[in-house]
């Protein structure tokens, strides 16, 4: 019996996700498709690099932690450095989405 319960629960709670995450996985890979599109920083990138490619950033953070992270902001991503290196590179919310209307 408890088995029984435990399954319909878990029936019912999978369709309920299956049927709201699907838009957002839609979403995600076109936005995948079009991050991979943008020039931004590889990983592993030295800090002097990126400013000679990309230019000055907007804002420059200060480190944190230890090792030192430090952020960089440009307009339509930021970059995080662990010491001189390219952590990762993040797009600001918005600007994966390609806004032209075809």
């Amino acid at each position: 019996m408890t088995r029984m319960v435990l399954a319909l629960i878990f029936t019912g709670l999978a369709g309920l996700f299956a049927t709201t995450s699907i838009p957002a996985d839609v979403l995600l890979i076109e936005e995948v498709r079009q991050a991979g599109r943008m020039k931004v920083p590889e990983n592993g990138t030295k800090s002097a690099d990126v400013r000679s490619r990309f230019g000055e950033p907007a804002k420059v953070h200060q480190p944190v932690g230890d090792p030192p992270i430090t952020q960089w902001e440009y307009e339509h991503w930021s970059v995080y450095f662990e010491y001189d290196l390219v952590l990762f590179t993040v797009l600001h919310k918005g600007e994966v989405i390609d806004k032209k209307t075809e």
